[in-house]
């Protein structure tokens, strides 16, 4: 029977269970059973030359827990797949192969057409765990979310915290549920037509709970990024390395049914080796669906498209990237506030066209605010590529933790609502952004003892960077990291669905305006034009002239122009255009919408977006809405 190569337990079909570990650095490692009556037993393990060392042992299966005696002290599995006790306890052998799927006609994702939602399972619901969660996926699904992105999972020490610092890659945090919770919201989510891809963290390991270094200090290289040392991609004994997060990619895929990856600051993993860990991991997931289709996404700070560029072209072969320029220029223009990383951002209708058109603002021009250059050209990328959101985990907590609806007019709010919806990128929703939670996302860690008084000082001194947080006065508010309560107010009340209703039939219109109508739908590339001082207008393409639509944006006061002298905004031969959508109906809040088109010319309506559809000239009461 051929073994397999990934690290961890796993249970064989003769009802035994195979054992296999990476550990070049102990001078003495056995296997601790510690036997279901409590009786621990020890099992002689052999050694490979490779520094790996395995073991078959009978009768051992799901459910049974264990360790590895390195030196005389018994430690963790580090490719354990689950923690019962958490990260200081010891591993559990869990067998993959006992959850019952119905997902069987399931066939996957690919990444036109996808409407993503980022959550956090410890918040998403008061309890906290996929069990509950799961009972609000439908309400997503009437929504109109087609992906969900959990953020991540990993095994971390403590009561909360956002999942950033796991110690344990292969194991789901057990205060979340058992894996075969998270296998079973998997199977629900499939089942209301829901994709769901996960937050990896390869760059890093958490500085509490970590046994890596117990077992191979070559799992680290001698490069520190902004959370500790870096992981070891390129250096002497580097394969077992890349071994371990390529197979940990795979098992997610394979094991838990997973729709994909997102991959988090790859900006910091680094690798000189001639193929670089981002393309081997890309291919080893996409061969561990096994011919569903995935999705893999990655967050990179220098905007490097490499990333996503095939690998014919040198590329890495990734899906899509987030856009964190759209989102700088959205906050700007929403709320009138340059300061720290928004600084090089002016939130004007020339920015949110150009984003429009080419995905990333920066390309390799010089950024001020970190005094280099900055992203690479896009030239030939799709405009799925490119995720576009205004709020996510991080640019919430980057400041006092409110949302993008409590820090602007309700008007620019909605206009923006529909401009990120509707434009041919891939949108992400956070959370709760879908109703107007009113309940803040905080940096929360369950840290203890100076490291929590580390952590602490280090979220502070990070957020000095924006002058609204730098006073003595605004430090001393600031919530502490550790504390449970600045975890308990990031839950969301699912009862602020009916109390705002405005919000969600705004994004639930706007999502299913795009499903259903094929210029926004095919997410073709679009043309776009200034019209005035803070107002723009995007046309996009039919399949036929009368398919043909103009989304006009006003982000200022009224304007009442009459005619514009800019070609895009003229109709299609013999066609006009007509109102079919506004951010001002009732509905959502707003004053009424009204033509903006008529016999005198053009008056766009301040801190609105307006959709246009081009038809012939009939009476506009017989015809349809879209």
């Amino acid at each position: 029977m051929k073994r397999p190569d990934a690290p961890g337990a796993h249970v064989q079909p003769d009802g035994s269970t195979y054992f296999r570990v990476w550990a070049p650095e102990p001078k003495s490692i056995v296997l601790v059973l510690e036997g279901r009556a409590g009786q621990p037993t020890t099992v002689a393990v052999t050694r490979d030359e490779q520094g790996y060392y395995s073991a078959v042992v009978p009768h051992v299966g799901s459910g049974d827990r264990y360790r590895y005696r390195l030196d005389g002290a018994d430690v963790a599995d580090p490719a354990s797949r689950f923690q019962p006790d958490g990260v200081n306890g010891p591993s559990e052998v869990i067998d993959p192969a006992a959850f019952a799927w119905t997902d069987r006609a399931w066939t996957g994702v690919t990444l036109p057409g996808q409407i993503v939602y980022e959550m956090h399972i410890g918040t998403f619901t008061r309890e906290g765990t996929w069990r509950a969660a799961m009972e609000r996926l439908p309400d997503l699904a009437r929504l109109g979310v087609t992906l969900l992105e959990v953020m991540p999972i990993a095994a971390f020490p403590g009561r909360f915290g956002w999942g950033y610092d796991g110690v344990f890659p292969y194991a789901p945090y057990a205060l979340y549920g058992r894996p075969d919770d998270l296998r079973a919201f998997v199977d629900r989510a499939h089942a209301l037509g829901l994709g769901v891809i996960l937050d990896v963290v390869y760059n890093h390991f958490g500085p509490d709970g970590c046994v890596h270094r117990r077992y191979a200090r070559a799992y680290f290289s001698s490069q520190a990024n902004e959370w500790g040392d870096g992981l070891n991609f390129d250096g002497p004994d580097a394969q077992p390395v890349r071994d371990y997060f390529c197979a940990n990619a795979a098992h997610w895929i394979a094991e838990y049914h997973l729709d994909g990856l997102r991959l988090d600051a790859t900006q910091s993993i680094h690798d000189r080796s001639p193929r670089h860990v981002l393309a081997e991991i890309a291919d080893r997931s996409r061969a561990a669906a096994g011919g569903r289709g995935i999705v893999l996404i990655a967050e990179n700070e220098r905007q490097d498209a490499q990333l996503v560029r095939p690998a014919a072209e040198g590329g890495y072969g990734l899906d899509a990237l987030w856009n964190d320029d759209f989102h700088h220029s959205a906050a700007v223009a929403m709320t009138g506030r340059r300061e720290a990383y928004y600084s090089d951002h002016h939130g004007t209708p020339q920015e949110f066209v150009s984003a429009a058109r080419h995905g990333f603002l920066f390309q390799g021009q010089r950024y001020p605010w970190q005094k280099a250059s900055r992203g690479t050209r896009t030239d030939g990328l799709l405009p799925p590529g490119f995720v576009v959101f205004l709020e996510n985990h991080d640019q919430i907590a980057n400041g006092d933790g409110r949302r993008m609806w409590q820090r602007t007019t309700t008007g620019r709010y909605r206009a923006m609502t529909a401009l990120f919806l509707l434009l041919p990128a891939t949108p992400m929703l956070f959370q709760g952004q879908e109703f107007g939670s009113s309940a803040p996302f905080l940096y929360f860690a369950d840290h203890g003892g100076e490291l929590a008084e580390a952590v602490g000082k280090g979220r502070a001194e990070f957020l000095r960077q924006f002058p609204s947080l730098a006073s003595p006065e605004s430090q001393a508010l600031l919530p502490l990291p550790h504390a449970p309560e600045t975890f308990e107010r990031c839950a969301l009340d699912w009862c602020e669905v009916a109390r705002n209703d405005h919000h969600w039939r705004l994004h639930a219109d706007v999502i299913a305006m795009r499903k259903r109508d094929e210029a926004f739908g095919d997410q073709r590339p679009v043309e776009g034009a200034v019209l005035g001082a803070e107002s723009f207008v995007l046309r996009f393409a039919g399949r036929t002239p009368d398919g043909e639509r103009l989304l006009v944006v006003n982000l200022g006061p009224d304007i009442d122009a009459g005619g514009f002298a800019e070609p895009l905004v003229a109709p299609p031969r013999d066609m006009t255009w007509w109102l079919a959508w506004s951010s001002e109906h009732s509905d959502y809040g707003g004053g009424g919408a009204a033509p903006i088109v008529d016999a005198h010319g053009w008056r766009i309506p301040g801190h609105s977006a307006t959709v246009l559809a081009a038809g012939h000239d009939v009476h506009q009461e017989d015809r349809a809405c879209l």
